[in-house]
C-alpha cells in the first residue's frame, strides 16, 4: 500500500508542498499582499495544464500513470512545447500554492522539487517510451524538451 502511495508524483507534490509551507512559514520573509495575488493565476494553470495533459492522454488512448508502459507516443498539444507537461503542472501548483499563502520562503525546495521529480519519475518514463517507441521517441525528445 505504501508502496503503491509512493508511486504517485502527486503524494510527492502533497508532501513538498506541506514541508516548504512550513519552511516558508518559518522563515520570516513575508510578502506583501499585491505579491500573493499572482499565486491563483500560476496555480489555475498548473491544474489546467495537468487536466489538459491527462486529457490528451487519454483521448489518445494510453496511460497518464507512472510506472506502466504508454501504448502511444503523444506529442501533440501541451506535449508539443513539455515532454512532461503533468510534472510542470505540478511545480506551477506548488509554487503558486505558496505564494498564495504567503510562504515565500519556501519557494526555495522548487528546485528540489524539479531534482526529485526527475530522478524519481521523470528518468525512468523516459527510458521505458525510449524502448517503446525507439527513434520516434529520440526525435521528440530531441525536438521538445524536458521541463520547458
Amino acid at each position: 500500500m505504501i508502496g503503491r502511495l509512493a508511486a504517485l508524483p502527486q503524494l510527492w507534490l502533497a508532501v513538498f508542498g506541506l514541508t516548504s509551507l512550513l519552511i516558508g512559514w518559518s522563515v520570516d520573509l513575508r510578502l506583501p499582499l499585491w505579491a500573493q495575488y499572482p499565486g491563483w493565476p500560476v496555480f489555475v494553470t498548473g491544474i489546467a495544464l495537468m487536466v489538459w495533459a491527462t486529457a490528451t492522454m487519454a483521448w489518445a488512448g494510453t496511460t497518464f500513470m507512472p510506472g506502466q508502459v504508454p501504448s502511444r507516443l503523444v506529442t501533440w498539444g501541451p506535449f508539443s512545447f513539455s515532454r512532461n507537461p503533468i510534472y510542470l503542472g505540478d511545480l506551477l501548483v506548488l509554487g503558486g500554492f505558496l505564494l498564495i499563502f504567503d510562504a515565500a520562503g519556501g519557494l526555495i525546495l522548487l528546485p528540489m522539487f524539479v531534482i526529485f521529480l526527475t530522478q524519481r519519475f521523470i528518468l525512468q518514463e523516459e527510458a521505458t517510451a525510449r524502448q517503446a517507441f525507439g527513434s520516434a521517441y529520440d526525435a521528440y525528445a530531441a525536438r521538445v524538451r524536458r521541463w520547458i
